[in-house]
């Protein structure tokens, strides 16, 4: 059944400029694509980096729209239909699509997580920690997103401002208490939270991404900074304080100030005891449990966990129990062990800092004699800055290297891997081969490696996918490696 609002109900909390039409008008629906429309919708053109869709308007009227959101007035309008003008419609549409589905956001509690490494994996603690406490819960993630157990597929970290506040409205409908989702730094800036009541914000740490996005690290940084400085006065706001630029994030910050640290003097204080390939064992203010995560990095993830649900009033130790119970997210340090112990770990270690974190804590854990032996690339059309320091820190951390192919999208995967092979010392070199199929260095790696060996295939965790030329053809990191681990 469709949802009919006029436009005066979609406006309000909105600065605008009816150019043309009648207030009373009454839309079916919201869309930014205009091959998308139907009959009665209205159309939000946006400025985008790389298109305008000013120049999709007279095609999104031929499809049926009977209204548009507009940054810039056409020179000719058309007759019955309804020009919004306001300073931003990307900034706006947020609102918008708040407005057509009721404001969601007032009628469940919304908690954002952002920062550079851990998003999908807090979330999904959350979202699997909450389920065990009892509670109907959403989560919004890189891998998916989901409404309790329905799982609904997703290719951005946040969704466009439409279907997050579709979503955000289907919650609700299947009385859902809470959605804990991941927010982007791209999403932040874009608007895409904008009409999002937040119950809480999250700040996990941040280091060298995205950059082709946003210029310079004081860009980036502001970026995340920007979910903390719209946060209400009722809202919480969770960092990690051993990350210097957690103190940054509450600078200015309305929301009441928790933090949580392994290393320093915080609300929720956390100690790493023992670190195995099983699990790890932490003090999580003052108690004592067992997780089934990996590494010092998911003792943070658990850590923003526990305070999460705490700061959202669950008891401690109820908590700490469930957490005990959870498994990490998927493509995140999945472990597959061939019957000659050769171990395969997959991981979506795609920054630099992710992939030391990854690397060492498999160096802490290994045993005498083990090598590691790491597969990774660079993703194409993304941050070529880190491609030198992504090899550099494999071919450090690693006692052999094969530089393979990511996602090169519209890049040439030779050019990505010449970039990578610029971090490379020519000692290094000795132990570095380069492999642009990654089926191939896979089989290479596990060709390569002894009994007891360690094979780390970072960069692409849970995708199914490896985009070529614009073009998504299947590939599955954990598929392929069990596969060359039972030959």
């Amino acid at each position: 059944m469709k949802r009919i609002k006029k436009i005066s109900e979609l406006l309000k909390g909105i600065e605008y400029d009816l150019v043309q039409g009648d207030l009373n008008h009454e839309v079916t629906g919201i869309e930014l694509d205009s091959r998308k429309l139907q009959d009665g919708n209205l159309f939000v053109a946006i400025k985008g980096n790389a298109m305008d869709a000013h120049q999709f308007i007279p095609k999104a009227i031929d499809l049926g729209a009977t209204a548009v959101l507009i940054e810039d007035t056409p020179e000719e309008l058309q007759e019955g239909v309804n020009y919004i003008k306001v300073n931003s419609t990307a900034q706006s549409v947020g609102l918008l699509a708040a407005n057509y589905y009721d404001n969601p956001s007032e009628k469940i509690k919304v908690v954002a997580i952002t920062g550079t490494n851990g998003k999908t994996t807090v979330v999904t603690l959350l979202q699997n920690l909450f389920m065990k406490l009892g509670y109907n819960t959403g989560a919004l993630t890189t891998i998916e997103n989901k409404i309790n157990e329905e799982v609904i597929p997703t290719k951005l970290t946040t969704p466009d401002p439409v279907t997050l506040q579709y979503l955000l409205h289907e919650m609700v409908k299947k009385n859902c208490s809470y959605c804990f989702m991941e927010a982007s730094s791209h999403a932040i800036v874009q608007g895409r939270l904008n009409g999002i009541d937040l119950a809480g914000a999250i700040f996990s740490n941040i280091s060298h991404d995205h950059l082709d996005y946003h210029g310079t690290m004081k860009e980036y940084i502001n970026a995340k900074k920007r979910l903390f400085d719209t946060l209400p006065k009722s809202a919480f706001a969770l960092v990690n304080i051993d990350d210097k630029r957690g103190n940054v994030m509450l600078q200015n910050c309305k929301g009441k100030h928790y933090t949580y640290a392994l290393h320093t003097m915080a609300n929720f204080k956390g100690k790493l005891i023992d670190n195995t390939f099983e699990g790890i064992q932490m003090e999580v203010n003052g108690h004592e449990a067992w997780f089934q995560l990996i590494g010092s990095f998911n003792a943070y993830n658990v850590l923003s966990a526990f305070a999460t649900a705490s700061c959202l009033g669950e008891d401690e130790m109820t908590t700490l129990q469930a957490l005990s119970e959870l498994r990490p997210a998927r493509g995140r340090f999945e472990q597959i062990v061939s019957k000659n112990n050769i171990r395969g770990i997959i991981d979506y270690a795609h920054t630099p800092d992710a992939l030391e974190n990854v690397l060492e804590t498999i160096r802490d854990i290994r045993e005498e004699g083990e090598r590691i032996i790491t597969v990774v690339g660079c993703g194409g059309d993304r941050d070529a800055a880190k491609r030198p320091i992504m090899a550099k820190t494999a071919a450090m951390l690693s006692d052999l290297v094969i530089l393979t192919s990511d996602n090169p999208r519209t890049e040439d995967p030779e050019e990505i891997l010449e970039q990578m092979e610029e971090g490379i010392s020519p000692t290094q070199a000795k132990r570095t081969s380069v492999i642009i199929d990654r089926k191939e260095a896979i089989v290479k790696a596990v060709e390569m490696a002894e009994q007891r060996d360690i094979i780390l295939v970072a960069g692409k965790g849970h995708e199914t996918y490896q985009e070529v030329n614009g073009v998504r053809h299947h590939f599955d990191d954990k598929e392929e490696l069990f596969l060359a681990l039972k030959k």
